[in-house]
């Protein structure tokens, strides 16, 4: 493709670990800030479309269904995307990746915002710009989750990818800030300002980003980070080194192949109806159904994306206290949600609305970012871009896409278990809560194995 996408893997320098180890720092957090405000930026040109609805529907006349559509199109290719597209980038400069496919998506919304309109022509153009945005963006987490674990300690992992998991946060948090601002001082409080200005802003993090950092230790002849912070390469490294297998037959091998990757795959599947129903239509059952303004619904929005800055940290980091076993603590906040969705559904003020809002982005994004790294826990770091991209893909093709059209569909008055409207809506919600519990408590066993297995040969060592 381009030469920037490329491994960069120098000789490791002649000096002592420690030495190296304290040459770590600068470079980890050039690329860890890298791909952690490229994906914030990706948000911005993301979730700024639910923050348009209510808008586009009053000066377009667009139907919820319509805007299903839009969605239902950024989803496919998302999915697709998500496993096609970082089939390719492992093996590359993950890095590099994450801001050259940042640019692209800016464009890609440029685009839209240029075919934004009403009439049916009108919404096939939007549709098709939305969509190839989705495609460019689909190398988005996957890349970072790739990046990180190359440069982090598995002690750490947990918290790193928490703290890095607040980008999107941050992001969606964000993006009615920057949407609105886009729209209100810079195009007179048109709607089109809520795609023009976060796509510029987008364009100019992307081109900085690709200036810093590299997606390895070894790019700067640090070696691995194993070596560096004594740890021993996982099993599912060594045997793919040692076998020397092929990028297709370690796909084959630990991922098709691979029961655990498959539970998360369908979890994540389950957890996204819950995650997506929520994001994206919060503002606009708070506007239509509990009455509340436009100021509040937007608000509540927010609140749900500030409730998942503080639990992405919180999670990740009990899961490193709890030994790895992110399986456990997915289920534990997943129990929670339930209790949450009822007390969010039945709002009777706008103080209920929001903290039920909080409280529910502080939970979801907690089974949200352990999926993940769980699933980095299997595949050896050659499959970790596809390993994470493929439970995207059933994600974003399943789940998000249910989400966004089923769920606006219901909502519309289509029926689900004998119910319609925004009671069925729930009760789907619910549905997929359990079924998730029921699949990641599935994932809990199989970490407590392997777990037990790590500490059962690390006494075998200490002790021979």
């Amino acid at each position: 493709m381009l030469k920037l996408l490329n491994q960069v893997r120098k000789p490791t320098l002649d000096l002592p670990v420690e030495v190296r180890r304290k040459m770590w720092f600068k470079p980890f957090l050039q690329s860890y800030l890298v791909v952690f405000l490229c994906y914030m930026a990706m948000y911005f040109v993301r979730k700024n479309f639910n923050i348009a609805q209510v808008d586009m529907i009053n000066s377009y006349g667009l139907s919820m269904t319509d805007l299903g559509l839009i969605g239902l199109g950024f989803s496919i290719t998302y999915g697709i995307g998500k496993t096609a597209v970082n089939y390719y980038a492992d093996g590359k400069n993950s890095k590099q990746f994450l801001p050259f496919m940042l640019i692209l998506s800016g464009i890609a919304m440029i685009g839209f915002s240029i075919a934004m309109g009403g009439g049916m022509v009108n919404l096939i153009f939007m549709i098709g710009f939305y969509s190839l945005s989705g495609l460019f963006q689909s190398a988005g987490g996957s890349n970072s989750y790739s990046t990180i674990t190359k440069w982090t300690p598995k002690n750490k992992r947990g918290t790193c990818l928490g703290l890095w998991n607040m980008s999107h946060n941050i992001g969606g948090a964000g993006a009615a800030a920057v949407a609105l601002f886009g729209a209100n001082y810079l195009f007179n409080g048109h709607v089109i300002g809520m795609f023009i200005f976060p796509s510029i802003i987008a364009l100019i993090i992307g081109f900085v980003g690709l200036r810093y950092g590299s997606d390895s230790p070894e790019a700067y002849g640090l070696g691995k980070v194993e070596e560096l912070f004594d740890e021993t390469l996982s099993d599912e490294d060594v045997k793919a080194e040692e076998d020397q297998m092929t990028k297709w037959q370690i796909f084959v091998e630990f991922v098709l192949k691979n029961k655990v990757i498959w539970l998360l795959c369908f979890a994540n599947i389950f957890l996204y109806v819950v995650r997506i129903g929520i994001d994206q239509w919060s503002t606009v059952y708070a506007y239509q159904e509990l009455g509340l303004s436009k100021d509040i619904a937007i608000q509540g929005f927010t609140l749900f994306e500030v409730g998942a800055l503080v639990g992405t940290l919180m999670w990740g980091y009990l899961s490193d206290l709890a030994n790895g076993r992110r399986g456990l603590m997915a289920c534990i906040s997943l129990g929670l949600i339930i209790v949450m969705l009822s007390v969010y559904q039945h709002a009777t003020n706008e103080f209920t609305y929001l903290g039920s809002l909080f409280a529910l982005g502080f939970l979801v994004f907690g089974p949200q970012l352990l999926i993940g790294v769980a699933a980095v826990g299997f595949v050896p770091k050659k499959a970790i871009s596809v390993a994470d991209g493929i439970k995207g893909t059933f994600a974003y093709l399943i789940g998000d896409s249910f989400a966004k059209l089923g769920l606006g569909m219901i909502a519309d008055g289509t029926p689900i278990f004998g119910l319609t409207g925004w009671q069925g809506t729930f009760a789907a919600l619910d549905t997929a809560a359990m079924v998730c519990i029921s699949l990641m408590a599935c994932v809990a066993i199989a970490e407590e194995k392997k777990i037990r297995k790590a500490k059962k040969a690390l006494l075998t060592t200490a002790t021979a």
